[in-house]
């Protein structure tokens, strides 16, 4: 193989320039639709930097992050896969995402369509990219272990969250952009107190990218979150169920 062809394939791949102005393009066109989930692949993608590159590194520099490198498993097909979620008792981990998910109607091949309008290559055979379709497919996990709902408030607080774990730049700007909609909807939620008790939270909790997830979910969804020094949402939990459901973003 040539050196001109090992460059052509590496390109993708190279850590991107920050393009805040896209942000914003595309944070406007979430908030008229906070339904369009491509947007937020196209904020990450814009805001991602070196921060997939770094977390991928951090990875390999656990044990068990290694080894999940190692293995290269793709969460997506066992998220997704009925036989295997039924293997999760009641009260664990696992459990607890299967009712999160068929409540809502949600599958993880749903998230990664949203994020092929963006990036076309996302599903492409590089170590680098498996690692950042495994933080997509952990979304919606990383929902059920800090209790937050899929709400607006609960999303701008699981990406806080997850600002915290990824060090991605697109994660904090999604949070921080969505507490100030919610702050102009409706003043008396605290949604920046809120956002920033989750970023603080994630910066608390264990590294969860690393984790073997068939073992997290075999645990007890409370011993799991103990042990993985999750802390509870308190500021969160404080905002009215009601009040919560009935925020819509709406420019």
């Amino acid at each position: 193989m040539t050196a001109a062809a090992d460059f052509e394939i590496s390109e993708p791949f190279r850590p991107q320039r920050l393009e805040p102005l896209s942000a914003l393009r595309a944070f406007g066109r979430l908030i008229r639709d906070k339904e369009d989930t491509a947007q937020v692949f196209e904020i990450m993608r814009a805001l991602s930097g070196r921060s997939i590159a770094r977390g991928y590194n951090r990875l390999l520099a656990t044990m068990e992050g290694g080894r999940q490198a190692f293995l290269r498993e793709e969460l997506a097909h066992k998220l997704d896969d009925p036989a295997w979620l039924a293997r999760f008792g009641p009260g664990s981990v696992g459990a607890a995402y299967r009712a999160f998910r068929e409540a809502r109607g949600f599958t993880a091949e749903g998230l990664a369509v949203e994020s092929r309008k963006v990036a076309p290559m996302a599903d492409a055979p590089h170590p680098v990219l498996w690692y950042s379709r495994r933080l997509r497919d952990l979304h919606d996990v990383w929902h059920v272990l800090t209790g937050y709902q899929t709400d607006a408030l609960g999303e701008a607080c699981v990406v806080a969250f997850s600002y915290a774990q990824t060090g991605n730049l697109g994660f904090g700007f999604i949070g921080w952009g969505a507490a100030r909609e919610i702050r102009r909807e409706n003043s008396a939620v605290p949604a920046r107190r809120a956002v920033l008790q989750a970023w603080r939270h994630g910066r608390a909790a264990r590294s969860l990218p690393a984790l073997d997830y068939e073992a997290v979910f075999a645990e007890p969804l409370e011993r799991a979150r103990a042990r993985l020094n999750i802390r509870p949402p308190t500021i969160y939990d404080s905002v009215p169920v009601e009040v919560r459901n009935a925020l819509r973003l709406r420019a």
